[in-house]
């Protein structure tokens, strides 16, 4: 390679590709949008899959780091009818495949391991457009370009680069949650702590369903997903807390207290977060010289696999150019054809499909019927 990688976006991805690149001797520069590592909150909890997400973490090299920030007794899941009766409650054994840490330390992690020069902040890109040649000249708003001779797109849904390789643009999946907190939990909510239990909580029913996490200390993270147009969340003012609060808990109505208070005692003001995805199974031909990599590539509605297919792409496409130093095209293209044929929306357990939020199969019943059915 005889010019750095040029990676747009310092996601875990783009971090995952830059650390497998610079383990093989290989330079990249990893231009992120944001002003400093510090300037917006990571997300909350992650489970990093044995089978993909950790897989990729073993070809960057950082095993031992990434088990130094697991957070023990986060597998823990238990799942509640709406009524708040425990149907399912599944200590963490510490055997289980899927880990659990904070998305802010894992992208922490992944900076710490690059050289200090390798991510440059407050680069927003403006601008894309080919040279010939396999060239690319990245334009930002701070006025610089530059010139890439191998451009990587890790940014994200409404990426830059993706518009060099295909016209497909994310579309709204029908769903979205709308995102609260609850601290101090123990003492300061304690119905709620003892209904989400040690690590995950789901109360699910058809179109609607509410997801709940266990993060460092006593902090409830609650997502709560509503299968409705996005007219209907417009209609809703985020900006004025209380109602907007009061207006999602009235879909609930007749739910348990614990399960509702997650919605009502939120000490944060409610986001929302809406679901977009990319056309299932999206392909584009080989154009020399730019690939792309996680939601870039292939947004899907969250389902527990964005976070680990996107590092899983960062160290399988650095691997790949490691493999082919003097055949960028030929690295390129092995990666395309192993990436087109991965399921992006590969489902935890079979059968999976028949409890999606909005179908009738979506309740608490179905989803310990379907667990027992697969031994979990």
């Amino acid at each position: 390679m005889n010019s750095p990688v040029t990676i747009i976006g310092a996601g875990l991805g783009g971090l995952v590709l830059a650390r497998v690149l610079h383990v093989n001797g290989i330079a990249s520069r990893v231009y992120e949008a944001d002003p400093s590592a510090a300037a917006r909150k990571q997300g909350g909890m992650l489970d990093i899959h044995d089978h993909n997400g950790q897989l990729a973490l073993r070809a960057a090299g950082l095993t031992e780091e990434f088990r130094a920030i697991v957070i023990g007794g986060r597998q823990a899941m238990r799942v509640l009818d709406q009524d708040g009766t425990v149907l399912l409650d599944k200590a963490d054994d510490d055997g289980g495949g899927r880990p659990e840490v904070m998305r802010g330390a894992l992208r922490r992690m992944l900076l710490d391991s690059l050289p200090a020069d390798t991510v440059r902040w407050d680069h927003k890109v403006c601008g894309v457009r080919g040279l010939g040649g396999g060239g690319h000249a990245v334009t930002f708003a701070c006025g610089c370009t530059v010139v890439a001779g191998l451009l990587v797109g890790a940014d994200g849904a409404w990426s830059r680069v993706r518009p060099l390789l295909c016209d497909a643009t994310p579309e709204y999946a029908g769903t979205s949650f709308v995102e609260t907190y609850l601290f101090e939990a123990d003492t300061r909510h304690p119905a709620a702590s003892r209904a989400v239990g040690g690590g995950s909580m789901i109360a699910p029913s058809p179109g609607k369903e509410i997801f709940a996490h266990r993060e460092s200390g006593a902090t409830l993270h609650a997502y709560v997903q509503l299968t409705r147009e996005r007219d209907w969340f417009a209609a809703v003012d985020f900006t004025d807390a209380a109602a907007a609060t009061a207006r999602i808990a009235q879909e609930f109505d007749g739910w348990a207290p614990e399960l509702t208070a997650l919605i009502t005692d939120t000490d944060t003001a409610p986001v929302l977060r809406p679901h977009y995805a990319l056309p299932t199974g999206l392909r584009w031909d080989r154009v020399p010289g730019v690939t792309l990599l996680g939601d870039a590539a292939h947004l899907a509605a969250p389902n527990g696999e964005g976070a680990n297919l996107a590092m899983l792409d960062g160290a399988e496409l650095g691997t790949a150019l490691a493999a082919h130093p003097d055949d960028v095209e030929a690295a390129l293209t092995a990666y395309e054809e192993a990436m087109f044929l991965r399921p992006t929306e590969e489902a935890v357990f079979e059968g999976a499909e028949a409890r999606a939020v909005d179908s009738e199969g979506n309740t608490a019943r179905g989803l310990v019927a379907l667990l027992d059915e697969q031994g979990r």
